[in-house]
């Protein structure tokens, strides 16, 4: 990959001008991935550990046209409980505090996750996808005020998603303007912007929107919503996580790497 910082620009104008003359080196990120899967994984009381230590970092997430207060309830009791007690108390892991990242759910249901994890007690964050998802193709008010929505219906995590078409025909600074709007409209909400890398066509694209995911003031940046064709591969989690620590070195400032399949989604620190 030749991407890499070679000055810290200091205005969105000068960042997405750089932006546009990036290239990824499609070979060298395919050959580095191919490395990576051809590493042992860890097994025994290790595997067990790094198994632990995903359920920890998962969004258990409901987001079907069927979801009703009940099925949403419970999930957020699945989630603060993921692991059976039993198998905790065999790993001396029972009172440790396992639990889920979040729950995660469309805005229409935030509220209900709120309430329910709030009678069990649980500190637990609600996430809430927002900005039209899966496709982001609705107005622009009407996903802003989702996101609102969203937020004042208790939600402290948004996953925003991107307009593909702006990445896809280079209008990045649209995006960047669009996503930073959608920072102002979370307030504190911690945001998490889902880049539908099965959409994007290149790992140029990959890149080109991670950076301006994260140069608009994103909190993670997110491979996939999951209802894409391809939602997450070696290759493309490479180009994000390599734009990530470009980002890391040019500025000091850390964003996190999120990864969506077809049943979990889980976070990842940036990869060194």
């Amino acid at each position: 990959q030749n991407a890499a910082f070679t000055f810290c620009p200091t205005s969105p104008v000068a960042d997405l001008e750089w932006i546009s003359k990036v290239r990824v080196n499609t070979q060298a990120v395919l050959k580095r991935a191919q490395q990576i899967q051809g590493q042992k994984t860890p097994k025994k009381q290790w595997q067990a550990a790094w198994l632990l230590k995903a359920v920890t970092c998962i969004d258990l997430t409901t987001l079907a046209g069927d979801d009703t207060p009940s099925n949403v309830h419970r999930l957020c009791l699945k989630a603060i409980q993921p692991v059976r007690y039993d198998l905790l108390r065999k790993m001396d892991m029972h009172d440790k505090g396992i639990t889920t990242a979040a729950v995660c759910v469309y805005p229409s249901r935030v509220a209900d996750a709120v309430k329910s994890l709030k009678a069990a007690n649980s500190s637990l964050p609600v996430a809430s996808v927002a900005t039209g998802f899966p496709a982001g193709q609705t107005p622009l008010e009407t996903r802003l005020q989702e996101v609102r929505m969203a937020v004042a219906d208790g939600a402290t995590e948004i996953d925003i998603v991107i307009n593909r078409t702006l990445a896809l025909t280079g209008q990045w600074e649209a995006m960047y303007d669009e996503i930073r709007q959608f920072r102002e409209a979370c307030g504190d909400a911690h945001m998490k912007t889902i880049l539908a890398i099965g959409e994007l066509g290149t790992f140029t694209n990959v890149y080109k929107a991670s950076m301006v995911a994260m140069m608009a003031g994103s909190d993670f940046i997110k491979t996939s919503t999951g209802k894409e064709a391809v939602n997450a591969t070696y290759p493309v989690a490479i180009v994000m996580v390599r734009a990530i620590r470009d980002y890391l070195l040019c500025t000091g400032h850390k964003i996190y790497h999120h990864v969506t399949g077809q049943y979990a989604a889980y976070h990842e620190l940036p990869m060194a």
